[in-house]
């Protein structure tokens, strides 16, 4: 295993500029695969589960090589920073593929983007709920022309839904994953866990997720259980809400509800109802916003049609 580090451009003496790589096995011995946690700084599920693979990887069965970033965003990670970078808060997964004249999260995107990502064959992101995001396990892939390999990435993953995500009709741009598919890297973005919390089952589900992928793709041969069947869904939609106040859901993540059905309500901080938020169809809920405290325009949930 070799130790490097990813240098953001004029950042000297900031906290995150320096992120560390780790690069395992040999690029002449099969496909190149670059992993990537903690794009999010408080999404510690999967911070863990890529650490703990890394502790049990047995580096001598690797056919072919990973370049590994356990924790992108080092500056969120220290600060707590929910879904920002403190230094100009942008969100880091909204940056990519970067830019080299940006802004601190646009050179890291470009560093990460350059020095991680572009050298690969496959890209995984693995990602979790942040501090107050609670989700039902999903993997993500873009329409692209390596559509069809990120498809087979997705479904092995063994999550509960894979999103199928369209250009122009998804309500997030600017991810990892898209951007690698955008220039023919098979790529996905897999989410497992939330909340701040570490469940031990959900870690080993990132775990053994990851692994599956790798086994797929031929770079780290090993005897596992088939994946679980994933729902594909095919469109998406993110609700918000119209003002400020106190969010109240009234379902859980991954329950199917109709068209029309109540999802929670905003009030005023009094308790006073000020917006119903309902099914714009019949889906689920991805992922929901766990904490009461909610702005206007805030987000509540990522909704699926089924």
């Amino acid at each position: 295993m070799q130790r490097m580090n990813i240098r953001v451009s004029d950042a000297e003496g900031m906290v995150g500029s320096d992120v560390p790589l780790l690069v395992y096995g040999h690029p002449d011995t099969g496909p190149t695969v670059s992993i990537m946690a903690g794009v999010h700084g408080c999404e510690y599920t999967s911070m863990l589960a890529l650490r703990q693979f890394l502790d049990s990887l047995d580096e001598s069965k690797l056919e072919g090589c990973l370049r590994v970033v356990p924790i992108a965003n080092l500056a969120s990670f220290h600060a707590r920073s929910a879904f920002v970078v403190p230094h100009d808060a942008k969100n880091l997964n909204r940056c990519f593929p970067g830019d080299p004249t940006g802004t601190f999260t646009d050179r890291l995107a470009f560093a990460l983007f350059e020095e991680l990502i572009r050298p690969a064959d496959f890209h995984i992101d693995m990602h979790c709920g942040d501090i107050v995001e609670d989700l039902v396990p999903f993997a993500m892939y873009d329409v692209s022309e390596v559509a069809e390999s990120s498809q087979l990435m997705a479904h092995v993953y063994g999550l509960d839904y894979v999103i199928r995500s369209e250009r122009g009709e998804s309500p997030i741009a600017g991810t990892s994953s898209a951007a690698a598919a955008e220039v023919g890297i098979p790529a996905i973005t897999a989410e497992v866990g939330g909340q701040g919390l570490l469940d031990p089952g959900l870690v080993a589900r990132h775990q053994t997720g990851l692994r599956r992928v790798l086994n797929a793709i031929g770079v780290l041969p090993d005897t596992l259980e088939p994946a679980l069947e994933s729902v594909e869904i095919a469109r998406w939609t993110w609700l918000r809400s119209t003002l400020a106040g106190w969010w109240e859901f009234h379902i859980r993540v991954g329950q199917t509800v109709s068209a029309g059905e109540v999802l929670g309500v905003v009030t005023t901080l009094d308790g006073s109802e000020q917006e119903v938020i309902v099914a714009p169809e019949t889906g689920t809920a991805l992922f929901l916003t766990s904490s009461p405290a909610v702005e206007a325009g805030g987000l509540l949930l990522g909704f699926g049609a089924l």
